[in-house]
């Protein structure tokens, strides 16, 4: 795509073309502000919707942004890793309105009872029929991690979310929590399913053996005229992130070079719209948008990051549109192109957030919803606890709901310390809400959520934090490979996020007393990637916690944070 300065300038200062000025709207009541806040003009020849990273929440939630996604190296600064005010700013955003609720943390648990719950697959339902259309041939592309995050998604195996993906009219799909569904479960569902309704593409997805491919690595569609490819990306560490034995016959990685392989393969059979819809996470699909050339745009997820505008990277071959969706229904996002020449002139974006008190609830999809839903309403509406402070999850350290898990591990388990998965999925709870044991799934939900206790020496203690804080801070990334830092319970320590590999962490001790190496500590965690631990009788985390809930006497006092101490590279807008 070749885009003139002066519309290049245009692009970037547009809160406007994010779909985030409200003008005369801005502080109207919901259902008038509702006729501002999804305005949404078509602009050009060819649409593509987007969603993402919905973790398999089909009713509207809380879903707090975080106040701490450090960018480290070159992308100090940069979108996505701005916070709160920074963010505002840098994207035209007002402050106190509606918007600046979805894509910040800032005056949370206030400005989410002003605005009441965000997403909801009834209420995105609604969205989608209204801006297809507007826009017809418009294709809804799913970035994955649709069906995981939910107690029913675990138990009817991710069939609910299949089942309300094909209603809701996702067209492409493509994947990465899908995944710990097992081989088998994941091609049960492509081949039958999905045959005749959604196409699952993964260009970076081989078996191990002969390299074949395991889906399709694109699909060709003509919109109004327009031949566009779609080239799937799923989250290129899977076997690293999540366990290796789920996906033991399947190798995957970012591969570039197949990436271009498959870019100039579909320019050859007349592609004159290229978009890849990945799992990679924001930061490596920039890095990818400069290293292949011609694709147009990648539209992407896994890192959750709500993007109001879309970012141009620069490359060999002209340059490329950046965007990120958000999380758990949250946002719709619609990238219009215009195409003169049999090529991409201009282009519009915008993050549409789903509020569930502005969007009616689609009757067809609801009562879907209400029917997968019913044989497990008793179980997951149990009151387990009332919470007295806010709950969430999302930020680079950690959050009052990863707080609550392991103290819970650490109390009912009798462990000096606890560590919890830097996982971005999770819903939130404001003071006053019940903790249900719907909740406490959302938290925990995946198919090796085992509680674990063991005996780790201060030596091997600080190798798991400096690893997985390699995973966050490395300056290419490449070679971060997903999540947020550990949660830790129990133990202090300080970060420094620029130093070297093996030299981030420091300062560790243990009730005011320096950790030993040499030492072994009784250490709690869950969700081991390690296949043995399906076989060795540990129970279930949501289990664990549970126990731990119903004896606090109904109510949980606000969660005190267990945060490293941060060393160097403050103050940075993406810290609050």
């Amino acid at each position: 795509m070749n885009l003139h300065k002066r519309e290049f300038m245009q692009i970037l200062g547009a809160g406007a073309v994010a779909g985030m000025a409200m003008g005369r709207f801005a502080d109207a009541d919901a259902a008038t502000a509702s006729e501002g806040l999804y305005e949404a003009p078509r602009f050009g020849q060819v649409s593509f919707l987007h969603m993402t990273d919905c973790h398999a929440q089909m009713l509207p939630i809380h879903f707090r942004e975080p106040s701490i996604n450090m960018g480290v190296g070159s992308m100090r600064g940069q979108l996505p890793h701005l916070v709160g005010e920074h963010l505002l700013k840098a994207t035209g955003v007002r402050a106190g309105s509606a918007q600046a609720h979805a894509l910040t943390y800032l005056d949370f648990d206030k400005a989410a009872r002003r605005y009441g719950k965000v997403g909801g697959f009834a209420h995105l339902a609604t969205l989608v029929k209204r801006l297809k259309a507007s826009r017809p041939g418009a294709l809804l592309l799913d970035g994955g991690d649709t069906w995981q995050g939910s107690g029913t998604a675990l138990w009817t195996r991710g069939q609910d979310m299949v089942d309300a993906c094909k209603l809701l009219g996702v067209d492409v799909m493509t994947g990465h929590w899908e995944f710990t569904l097992g081989m088998e479960r994941v091609k049960e569902i492509v081949d039958k399913d999905f045959a005749g309704h959604i196409e699952f593409v993964a260009q970076n997805i081989q078996t191990q053996d002969f390299g074949d491919p395991v889906f399709k690595p694109y699909v060709m569609r003509e919109i109004n005229g327009v031949p566009c490819a779609i080239i799937g990306q799923a989250f290129p560490y899977t076997p690293i992130a999540n366990p290796r034995y789920m996906v033991a016959d399947w190798a995957f990685g970012i591969q570039d070079t197949r990436m271009q392989s498959m870019v100039d393969e579909v320019r050859a059979k007349g592609a004159q719209v290229v978009l890849v819809l990945s799992h990679n996470g924001m930061d490596v699909d920039l890095k990818m948008a400069s290293r292949v050339r011609g694709i147009d745009a990648i539209m992407g997820g896994h890192t959750h990051d709500g993007m109001p505008v879309a970012t141009l990277v620069s490359n060999p071959g002209g340059k490329t549109i950046v965007t990120n969706a958000g999380s758990n229904g949250k946002f719709l996002a619609v990238l219009d192109l215009d195409i003169r020449q049999q090529r991409v002139a201009d282009f519009r974006y915008k993050l549409l957030p789903v509020f569930a008190n502005m969007l009616p609830a689609d009757k067809p999809m609801q009562a879907l919803i209400d029917r997968v839903r019913a044989p497990y309403a008793q179980q997951l509406s149990e009151t387990l606890a009332v919470t007295e402070g806010s709950l969430y999850r999302r930020g680079n350290f950690n959050g009052t709901g990863d707080q609550l898990l392991v103290d819970a591990l650490m109390d009912v388990q009798g462990a000096e310390i606890a560590f919890s998965p830097g996982f971005r999925w999770g819903t939130s709870l404001l003071p006053g809400q019940a903790i249900t044991r719907e909740w406490l799934m959302d938290m925990t939900a995946t198919t090796y959520s085992f509680a674990t206790v063991s005996q780790l020496s201060g030596t091997t203690i600080k190798t798991i934090l400096e690893d997985v804080a390699d995973n966050l801070f490395n300056p290419d990334p490449y070679y971060q490979q997903g999540g947020d830092m550990v949660r830790v319970g129990g133990l202090q320590f300080s970060l420094d996020p620029l130093a070297k590999m093996g030299s981030r962490i420091g300062d560790l001790r243990l009730k005011g007393q320096p950790l030993q190496a040499d030492k072994n500590y009784k250490v709690a965690g869950w969700a081991p990637v390690a296949e043995e631990a399906r076989s060795q009788g540990n129970p279930q985390v949501w289990t664990v916690v549970e126990q731990w809930l119903k004896a606090q006497g109904g109510r949980v006092k606000p969660r005190q944070l267990n945060t490293p101490t941060i060393t160097t590279g403050l103050p940075n807008p993406g810290h609050a």
